[in-house]
């Protein structure tokens, strides 16, 4: 599958391009359904055939093995079994491995199928709330849901929660050095409530009070909120703005391109903070004017890029 399509977004249309694949599942009465699910095409290096896997020693029964991708040693994970997915027997075709990178990490996992590329704008996308329906282990690892075509569901599944959890990735949040303190405000977006823990402890260590919001619809309620307390006087108040990109409802580049079109809330300085590796998040951010880029999380270059960033605002 061709993914080069994924560079010609344009920063700030509150799209995004998702590869649609599908995970075949057998239920108690025998039945097969074919479970859809999608990852951002930012975050996919490639979509392979299986590889011939080294198996490891003593690993969970979902880690499939590693194997070498052109000097590269990389795991590959059965997301089926990490999902407590029961899957048909008699399935003939070999599965597929979706090669991701996000977080700086290389990671695959194994796939029934990988149908196509699908763009959906993020106002079609809702937060997952499933209650006390369907598996806890798939509730767990889905950040959003879209229908598509005949109103199936497509589940738009949490990676980063699963490779933090197999303990893969672990953000580096000690051993960072002295800290320069600020005062002020802070607003905070991720719809991760782990991801908003972490930056919320680190924007306090730095001496800010904390606002936080789950997306970018809510960010600007949140601004519109600040605006009515403090007047011509917000921007003295609100140092600065950290915003994770994917986010259902309203994504980090077009609430940042709201933002600047506000005269309100532009001089307010923007910083994002994504799991998003490559070097096109990057560009886009510096499309919709964000003064930083951040990739989650390491706290030493998560204080040091907001207090450059804030101190270059005091100064202007």
């Amino acid at each position: 599958m061709s993914l080069h399509e994924k560079k010609v977004l344009k920063a700030g249309s509150n799209e995004m391009e998702l590869v649609d694949f599908r995970i075949y599942k057998k239920d108690e009465g025998g039945q097969i359904y074919e479970g859809i699910y999608g990852i951002n095409v930012a975050k996919v290096r490639e979509i392979i055939k299986m590889p011939k896997l080294t198996k490891l020693p003593d690993a969970p029964e979902f880690v499939e093995g590693i194997f070498d991708l052109r000097g590269v040693v990389i795991p590959v994970i059965n997301l089926a079994r990490w999902m407590h997915i029961e899957q048909p027997d008699n399935l003939t075709e070999k599965p597929k491995v979706i090669i991701t990178e996000f977080n700086n990490i290389l990671i695959g996992f194994t796939v029934n199928e990988a149908k196509r590329i699908r763009r959906i704008n993020w106002k079609d996308i809702e937060p997952a709330s499933f209650g006390s329906t369907g598996s806890s282990a798939i509730n767990s690892r889905v950040t959003g849901v879209t229908k598509i075509e005949n109103d199936d569901v497509l589940l738009i599944l949490d990676f980063e929660g699963i490779v933090e959890e197999l303990g893969i990735f672990q953000p580096k949040l000690e051993g960072t050095k002295e800290l320069q303190t600020f005062s002020g405000l802070a607003l905070a977006l991720d719809d991760s409530l782990t991801a908003r823990r972490i930056v919320r402890g680190l924007l306090e260590k730095m001496g800010f009070t904390v606002i936080e919001a789950t997306d970018g619809e809510e960010g600007l309620q949140k601004l519109e909120e600040l605006a009515q307390t403090y007047g011509a006087g917000l921007k003295d108040q609100l140092k600065i703005i950290v915003s994770d990109v994917e986010m259902p409802r309203m994504d980090g580049y077009h609430f940042a391109s709201r933002v600047k079109q506000d005269e309100r809330f532009s001089s307010i300085p923007i910083v994002f903070n994504s799991s998003i590796s490559d070097h096109f998040a990057s560009m886009r951010a510096e499309e919709v004017q964000g003064e930083g880029y951040l990739v989650k999380f390491e706290a030493d270059k998560f204080y040091q890029e907001i207090a450059r960033v804030v101190a270059k605002q005091a100064k202007s």
